[in-house]
């Protein structure tokens, strides 16, 4: 049996069936604060906020990777500044090789022949002129000085100006100095030539002939250009004394120089950050964005000892004189150069890294505000929507009620 209603009752029923329905959806919004939570409220607007959530998501997750990044950047830079400074440290232990007394108490010398002949060809010159006006017999003699490295460098003694010859011990000098020959001539009363090998080169040896060994220099001449080896006292002809109590000094700072150079291989292997370590070999590739078509590949380097032209020196062979400390020098000077023009990469990187992390973080930001546009609701706007379908939904039950009153009219007649 069906229930009869009249036409006024119905129409208020529907309309507390309608206004109910509303103030549900609006208690909804307000509870979940979204006005739109499944695709059945506003398709176009859930798809597409979602699609903005989704990659803010994708992008959020590479923020880890781009930390960490940042932190292998950081600690090979970290790595770096403390290369610089075992450099720096070595750099200074060569410097009192600079500064420690000779390690050698007399240098290696030899001597040319003396004038020599009848009447003028006898005569001794002076410094300013070896060879008396080219009338003595030292002119055109030919004196040839063979390094251990290098080729053999041709010096004659001459009056007549041309290249290759000299004709004052200045001249000579300067010959030496410009071909790194690390000998210093100079005049003797008898009018001979004498050449002592220099304070950084104090350790060399003299010989005669052209096929020098290490650390030598070998002395051959035409003509009237020979040479006589100097025997020192207490040594051997064409070699140098070594002073006992500075090479032992030399010594020393040998395995100071060493250590260093341990530390530096060392440091350099332990530069790393979660098994990344750019100043070891490793390469680091950093991704920006979810489809990985924006990326930065940087590439790592070996900085231990061998990989910045540094190596272990040793005791009694190297740092025995100046030249050595100088050549330690010299690569500790480009080592030194390597590590900072690594930092300034390093550091652009960085910094290229750090703002690609901050545009992501922005850009996260700017997804999920372009999303919640698309979603939320206006609190302020359902609530006053709440209340007016509470005043609504009050005022069509008292509708209900009139609407009512005539059938209870006749419920009274029937009593």
């Amino acid at each position: 049996m069906s229930i009869v209603l009249s036409a006024s009752v119905r129409q208020n029923l529907l309309s507390l069936q309608s206004t109910a329905d509303l103030l549900s959806t609006t208690q909804n919004r307000l509870a979940t604060g979204n006005k739109v939570n499944s695709a059945l409220d506003n398709p176009t607007n859930f798809f597409t906020a979602q699609g903005l959530n989704n990659r803010a998501s994708d992008i959020n997750n590479l923020l880890d990777s781009i930390g960490n990044g940042v932190q292998v950047l950081q600690a090979a830079n970290t790595g770096i500044t403390s290369l610089q400074k075992l450099v720096d440290t070595a750099k200074s232990i060569a410097n009192q090789v600079l500064q420690a007394p000779a390690g050698y108490s007399v240098k290696a010398s030899a001597t040319s022949a003396a004038p020599t002949g009848a009447g003028p060809l006898a005569v001794a010159g002076t410094a300013a002129d070896l060879t008396n006006g080219g009338t003595n017999s030292l002119d055109g003699d030919t004196y040839v000085f063979t390094p251990a490295v290098g080729s053999a460098v041709t010096i004659t003694v001459d009056s007549t100006v041309a290249v290759g010859n000299v004709n004052s011990i200045d001249a000579f000098n300067a010959a030496l100095s410009t071909a790194g020959i690390g000998l210093t001539a100079s005049l003797a009363t008898d009018g001979s030539i004498s050449f002592t090998s220099t304070n950084d080169n104090a350790s060399q040896t003299l010989t005669l002939g052209t096929t020098p060994a290490a650390n030598t220099i070998a002395l051959s001449g035409t003509g009237g250009g020979t040479f006589a080896l100097v025997t020192p006292a207490g040594g051997s002809a064409g070699q140098p004394v070594a002073d006992a109590a500075s090479q032992t000094i030399r010594a020393s700072l040998v395995k100071q120089y060493n250590d260093i150079i341990t530390q530096i291989t060392t440091t350099s292997q332990d530069a790393s950050f979660n098994g990344i370590n750019l100043l070891n070999g490793d390469d680091l590739k950093l991704t920006f964005n979810e489809t990985g078509k924006s990326t930065l590949n940087i590439k790592g380097v070996t900085f231990n000892a061998a990989g910045l032209g540094l190596a272990s020196l040793t005791s009694g062979t190297d740092f025995r004189d100046n030249a050595s400390a100088n050549a330690a020098l010299t690569k500790l000077s480009a080592a030194s150069s390597t590590l900072r023009t690594q930092a300034s990469s390093l550091g652009s990187n960085l910094s290229v890294v750090q703002i690609r992390q901050d545009f992501n973080k922005n850009l996260i930001n700017v997804l999920q505000t372009g999303s919640s546009n698309l979603t939320l609701a206006d609190t302020n706007e359902e609530a006053a929507n709440s209340q007016a379908l509470s005043t609504r939904q009050s005022i069509a039950v008292s509708a209900l009620a009139l609407a009512n009153q005539s059938q209870q009219s006749v419920l009274q007649l029937l009593r």
